[in-house]
């Protein structure tokens, strides 16, 4: 059965996170066997899996708000570290708007 409508989330992802979900699944799961692959630390590849399963949780909230998720995306590639992201988010709340306008 072949897909006929890639899910938002996953056309988010870029090379590398396709990659890297591949390997993880050929690996049976197994973090340990997957950094074995990628000659790194098993807590490196955590990290990684990590950061991709914030990807996909950001993609799937895209749809309802894309100010937060936008912000969030931002956050988990390192373009705007955590703290920064958390009062972004917070203060555009307070506002109770959904998306912040051009002028």
């Amino acid at each position: 059965m072949a897909i006929e409508v890639v899910p938002e989330w996953m056309m988010q992802l870029d090379d590398e996170d396709v990659s890297f979900i591949k390997k993880f699944i050929l690996a049976s799961g197994s973090l340990k066997e997957v950094a074995g692959v990628y000659g790194v630390t098993y807590p490196t590849v955590r990290l990684r899996l990590d950061r991709l399963i914030q990807k996909i949780e950001i993609g799937e909230q895209e749809a309802g708000e894309p100010y937060v998720a936008l912000i969030k995306r931002l956050a988990v590639n390192d373009k705007l570290d955590f703290d920064t992201a958390k009062i972004l988010i917070s203060e555009y709340k307070k506002l109770g708007r959904t998306a912040p306008r051009d002028r």
